[in-house]
Parts: structure tokens; sequence; C-alpha cells
């Protein structure tokens, strides 16, 4: 079940910050967004496309659909948008109620998104839902670390972040991944077990 207060909340906070959001989005570094999104083909879905920090690394094979549910986060992004030559409709919408029919994408992209879904199962379930049986998940996704010590500390700072932003830093992604019923093709551990690189299928019968 969605829980719409903390959306809305988490909604507000990064309407607030999206005037400031470009300098406080460094943890991804601009390769990594590289190497991802050369990976995108046919109709792509991002979800949580922000400011739209990635727009400028898809590739020709890409028709993109962006899709946030913060509208001055979304203005930003489609600022950026007006000045590239791809393909891209940016829109506002929940990653938790996803307005596309099943099988739709042939691609889907987030970049350190599920740690702000206040409901991240439900968000992946409906990113499983609209991506078509033989089409990929591209993820760059932080988490809380496999080492117990530092997960414990993560756990103790957690709600600093998520009071200030809306982002938790402790989410075990991996576990929900696995009860989101996706299937891991292929993850790279791109600074500790904390930040990841991950490609998923949707494993439908």
């Amino acid at each position: 079940m969605v829980n719409e207060k903390q959306t809305k909340t988490i909604k507000k906070r990064y309407n607030r910050i999206s005037g400031v959001f470009d300098l406080m989005d460094h943890m991804i570094r601009d390769e990594w967004r590289k190497t991802l999104l050369q990976e995108a083909y046919g109709e792509t879905l991002e979800v949580g496309v922000g400011t739209g920090a990635n727009l400028k690394y898809y590739n020709d094979h890409a028709r993109v659909t962006g899709i946030d549910f913060s509208p001055k986060m979304l203005h930003k992004a489609q600022e950026k948008a007006g000045h590239l030559t791809g393909h891209f409709e940016l829109m506002e919408m929940d990653a938790q109620n996803l307005k596309f029919n099943d099988n739709t994408f042939d691609t889907v992209v987030s970049t350190c998104v599920f740690c702000s879904v206040p409901d991240p199962i439900q968000g992946l379930k409906e990113i499983r839902r609209v991506t078509k049986p033989a089409g990929q998940i591209i993820m760059l996704e932080h988490m809380r670390s496999d080492v117990e010590w530092q997960g414990k500390i993560m756990d103790i700072l957690n709600p600093i972040g998520l009071k200030i932003i809306g982002a938790n830093i402790n989410r075990r992604t991996m576990d929900n991944i696995e009860k989101a019923g996706l299937k891991v093709i292929r993850q790279e551990q791109l600074i500790s077990s904390i930040m990841r690189r991950i490609t998923l299928s949707p494993n439908k019968k």
C-alpha cells in the first residue's frame, strides 16, 4: 500500500531543493552515467529523471520518456532537454503508480532513485510491469553497506538524510529487487558495496 502522506512529504522536499540539486548531485560520476546510458535502446523509461542530469548521455538508439514526481525538478530537466537533439518526453508521474501499459519499454533506467521512493518494492514491481519480457532494467543505485559495522552507522545517520531531502542511505536494495521478482543479470560494485551498477531482467514467464 503506497503511503500517500509520505510521498507528498518527499515530493515537497525535492521541490524545495530543485534549484540547488545539481550542486548536490555528485555521488554519481559522469563516466558512470555515460557507461550506463550507452546501454539504453528502444523505448526507454527513466524513472526519477530529476533535473535531467542523465539526458545528455543517451545515445541515438533510445527514445526517452522521463518521469518524476517533482514538478520543479522536471522544469529543470525540460530546460536541459531543450538544448539537446535527442527524443525526450518528460512528465510528472509517481514511480509507485506508473501510467503506462504492461510491457511498454525496452529499457528502464534509474540512477539513485530507489533511495527516495517511499515504497521501493512497489516501485520496482511497477518498473517490472512496464518492461517488455525481453527488455532490460539498468540502474546506478546506492544502498546499505554489506559491511555490518558500516551498515549500522548508515542506520544511525539515515534519519538525517531522510529529513533533509527524503533520501534513505540504508535501503537494502538488492533484497528489494528480489522481493519485486526481478532477476539480477550482472552487478558491479563502484564504491565498495554501497554504490552499484546493476542490470536486471523483468524475468517474466
